[in-house]
């Protein structure tokens, strides 16, 4: 028995130090968005084609601060180099830079 309540109180305590999980990724909609964006033309899961992989830009914007945000202005404004997004959903752009940060 005073396993047991061992056992639970180390599990209430694994739930509270980690916090509640966060959405899960929509990956066929992300995956959706970045062909009708036209995104895998240059860019890939992992090769580099045009553009770098997506693995490659998760691991660049995973490495400095607020990484999502800083992934979200680079779709959504585009620069010199690149095309900015389409799409004026936010809840699919969100999605997508997550999508793009779990590579």
């Amino acid at each position: 028995m005073k396993l047991n309540s061992v056992l639970a109180a180390l599990s209430v305590g694994l739930f509270v130090w980690t916090g509640p999980a966060s959405a899960a990724v929509d990956v066929p909609a992300a995956e959706a968005l970045l062909k009708a964006e036209k995104c895998v033309k240059c860019h890939d899961a992992v090769k580099s084609k045009k553009g770098p992989s997506f693995k490659v830009t998760a691991a660049k914007y995973k490495a400095g601060p607020d990484a999502e945000a800083a992934l979200i202005k680079r779709i959504t404004e585009g620069s010199d180099d690149h095309e900015a997004i389409g799409t004026k959903d936010a809840k699919a752009i969100k999605n997508l830079a997550e999508w793009i940060l779990t590579q």
